[in-house]
């Protein structure tokens, strides 16, 4: 049988190429995407295609270049995302706006150029990889768990729509990984003298520190290895430390104002 063929949105850094390192060396044909290929001239990890994934014309056109290439198309992971935080009330909307364009709108702009081709192939797997912190609202981290919540949801109705075609839709639900996601993630300004500010500061140093000493994202690869190896696949695939997935289970089961408490006191707010 022919190599599968994977398409990894955000693929020049981080966890997506990790997934795309990892997966090239268990014999898949991946291609990997970024926004400027110019600034990668010496990867070589895997091919890298130039994608924006906000803009629905760069994804067809780099769906369309997978495809001419490759001829199919069996793995969509959709990876890229930027990382938000601040108070709710003080966030600049055009950043909130700017978020959702990349973490959720871009995954759309993907599912809906890749289902084509994989309904006329017979099926196919996307793996839209959004967070632990999409099952819960987060102080000082809200956008990005909407974003996240939103993607999450949206996957769940994908997946039954889907079903028939032989195309299978599941959310990868990644905790903390050290990576550098940290360094491009907008930061709201802390405003001297607002009534957020040491709570925002605090919770700030909090969540760089979580991401500093967060996990190797080669765990994160060999989940979407086996996931790609299954022949039925779950809805949600949680990743990440025992207690980051504890937290999961928690909020199922505990009241809320229990389980706020927890993330109060977490936060030290």
């Amino acid at each position: 049988m022919d190599k599968k063929v994977v398409l990894i949105t955000g693929g020049s850094s981080g966890i997506g190429k990790s997934v795309g390192t990892y997966l090239t060396e268990k014999g898949y044909k991946v291609y990997g995407t970024t926004r400027n290929p110019n600034k990668h001239p010496d990867f070589s990890a895997f091919e890298l295609i130039q994608l924006d994934v906000k803009l629905p014309e760069s994804v067809q056109q780099a769906v369309s270049e997978v495809i001419a290439k490759a001829s199919r198309l069996d793995v969509l992971i959709n990876n890229a995302g930027v990382g938000i935080t601040g108070p709710v009330e003080e966030t600049p909307h055009e950043e909130i706006l700017n978020v959702f364009d990349t973490n959720f709108h871009g995954p759309i702009h993907m599912m809906k150029a890749v289902l084509p081709q994989m309904r006329k192939q017979g099926g196919g797997l996307i793996i839209n990889t959004t967070s632990i912190a999409g099952y819960m609202g987060l102080p000082f981290r809200g956008y990005y768990s909407a974003t996240k919540g939103a993607l999450n949801l949206v996957t769940e109705s994908l997946r039954m729509e889907t079903k028939k075609f032989g195309i299978s839709i599941t959310n990868l639900a990644p905790g903390d990984f050290a990576t550098n996601i940290a360094a491009g993630r907008y930061h709201a300004p802390v405003i001297k003298d607002s009534a957020y500010e040491e709570d925002y500061q605090r919770s700030l140093d909090l969540m760089n520190e979580h991401v500093d000493a967060g996990g190797d994202p080669l765990q994160v690869a060999k989940k979407v290895h086996q996931i790609i190896q299954k022949k039925k696949t779950k809805v949600h695939y949680p990743v990440g430390e025992f207690t980051q997935r504890l937290s999961l289970l928690l909020k199922r089961v505990l009241p809320g104002r229990v389980y706020e408490k927890l993330l109060l006191n977490h936060y030290k707010l």
